[in-house]
Formats: structure tokens, sequence, C-alpha cells
């Protein structure tokens, strides 16, 4: 698989990443026997980059993602971690802890349960209106001077908050919402870190499913937290679903899904930019991976854009009271 650099001076990555949420419950049932198997998958296919949480499924996801690194060369692999989030008994999540002595404690819990010595990347997963963001990348710079932690990333932040973590550390990545439905970095964002070799972690590509043109609230079920987004509400998701409808379109006349085509346009963006998918099977493990085979031209991209244009789709994409807040959420 083709490999990219994770910033200037971060790790050097698959071109396609792999985003571990859905694997604890997020959006849906999954199984952990599929869920390691295609985990498995994965890794066998190329992926070295296993993005995860501390806080998907209470510590359930970190553990997953141990079991699979079980009899693999460490080195190979990329582990991207977030931290910060407080979780409550229920399994829902509560506000942000991004103090010194909270990092320090949170990482202890993450090296036990993926059972390694060490993270790749480790980042707040969003920015504590409490805690000044020097402090938080202090501390984990001190854990990176310790061999700890390999890379500082950020997640969905703005440019100040950027230019005031880089200045304390070089920060390696940000990680941050884009798709064809999602575009707010291109203004502001996505220039400061190119100018200052930032790379890009891509989460969302797929709109968390709106672009397949797929999602139903039946069909996700009571447990999937996509019924509480806007996008995914009344009127917002019909129109959001007729956009998906014409990237089904353009999508048919290249000879392939609008999955394939909406992950193939992030990648297409540059290659300082690395997509994340969601996958929780082997089968849609192996649909999305499809994407890397996509050449667009000039006019594909043109055809894509002419379909989804930037601001097309309806809705915030949080509630407007979100679940983990960020400075950087429309």
């Amino acid at each position: 698989m083709e490999q990219r650099r994770l910033g200037a001076g971060g790790p050097l990555v698959s071109a396609l990443g792999l985003g571990c949420m859905a694997l604890s419950g997020r959006y849906g049932p999954a199984d952990d026997a599929e869920s390691l198997a295609m985990l498995h998958a994965a890794l066998d296919d190329g992926l070295t980059l296993l993005d995860t949480g501390d806080f998907y499924g209470v510590g359930h996801n970190e553990t997953l993602i141990g079991q699979a690194l079980r009899g693999r060369e460490r080195d190979q692999i990329t582990v991207s971690v977030k931290f910060g989030v407080m979780c409550e008994p229920g399994g829902g999540w509560g506000r942000l802890d991004a103090r010194p002595e909270a990092v320090r404690n949170s990482l202890a819990y993450t090296l036990h349960r993926l059972g390694t010595d060490h993270v790749d990347v480790y980042r707040p997963a969003r920015l504590d209106p409490q805690v000044p963001i020097e402090e938080t990348v202090g501390a984990i710079s001190d854990l990176v001077t310790a061999g700890y932690v390999r890379h500082i990333g950020l997640s969905e932040v703005d440019v100040e908050t950027l230019r005031r973590a880089h200045a304390t550390h070089p920060i390696s990545d940000l990680q941050v919402e884009y798709s064809l439905l999602s575009r707010d970095i291109e203004a502001e964002v996505l220039p400061f870190c190119r100018r200052h070799g930032i790379g890009i972690t891509a989460y969302g590509v797929l709109s968390r499913g709106l672009l397949t043109g797929s999602w139903t609230r039946p069909r996700g079920g009571a447990e999937d937290i996509r019924g509480g987004f806007p996008r995914f509400q009344g009127a917002n998701l019909e129109h959001n679903l007729s956009l998906a409808r014409e990237l089904h379109k353009v999508a048919a006349s290249k000879g392939t899904t609008a999955a394939r085509l909406a992950i193939a346009w992030v990648l297409a963006q540059g290659e300082d930019i690395v997509p994340l998918i969601g996958a929780r099977t082997r089968a849609q493990l192996t649909e999305s991976l499809l994407a890397r085979r996509l050449d667009l031209t000039r006019d594909d991209l043109e055809a894509v854009e002419r379909a989804l244009p930037a601001g097309a789709a309806v809705g915030d994409r949080y509630p407007s009271r979100p679940m983990v807040s960020s400075d950087n959420e429309q």
C-alpha cells in the first residue's frame, strides 16, 4: 500500500488508516470476533495506522486492538490514541480532563490495555477549556522525552490552538472531520497545517454513512448515536441523502461505488492527508480498500465537485450540545 508521512516529522504510515470507534458499539452493535478478524485482515493488507480512543467502549477498543497487536512487529504498526474524555458507568461520555496528571494517568491505563510500551501518536480528544493547551501538550512532551509517546497530535481544534500547541512541541498531525460534506478546514485550518508541516488524519470520510446513501434510523438502531446528529434528522436527512444519490450517479459513471469514490476524493486532496476508514466487518473493509485503486482525473474531480459542491450539506456536524466539546465544530 502507498505510504504517506503523518506530518513533516511524523511517522510513515499507510495512505489509508483504520478508525476503530465503530468496533465498540457507537454506530450500532459490533461483534468482537468479527472485529478482531477485520483488524487482522486490515494489518495483513498493509494498513499500518490504527486510530482509537481510551474512552471508546470504556477501554474496550484499546483491549481489542491490544489483542490484534499480539505476535506482530510492533514497530511496523502506528497506534494513534485519543484521551481526555471522562466515562460514566452507563457508557456515556462526560466532561473533558486534560490536566497534566490526567494525561499521565490516562496513558498508564492505555499502555496496559494495548499491551505495549509506547503509543505512536497521543492526542487530547478535544480541547479542555479549563486547561491551557500548553500545559496538556507540555505533559505529553515529557512523555515523549521518557519514551512512552513517539509523536503528539491534536483533534478538532482551531488555528490559534494549533499555533500555541505547535510552539510548545512539534505537532505531528491534526485529526479532524473531512469529507465531501464537511470541508470547513479548507478555509484556514488546512492552509495553516500545510505551512507548518502538520499532517491531517481525516475521519468521517463517508460522513458517518450519509454518503453511502443507505443509513436509516431503524437500520441504525436505538443505540446508534447518529440519530441524534442534525444531519441525520428530518428534512436535513432527506436533503443530504439526495446529495448522496448525486454522488452515486457520478460513481456509477466510473463503474464504482459512492463509498469508494468518496474515500478516493479525500485521498486526492493531498499527500499530507490520511483518510481513516471505519469498517466494522471484513466485507466493509474490502469495499473501502478498493478506493485506493481509483485514479481520479481532473474531470472526475470536477464532476464530483458539481454533484456535491462545498457547503452543500444541511445541518450541523454535531448536536447543539455535543457529547464531546470542540473549538472547531460546526
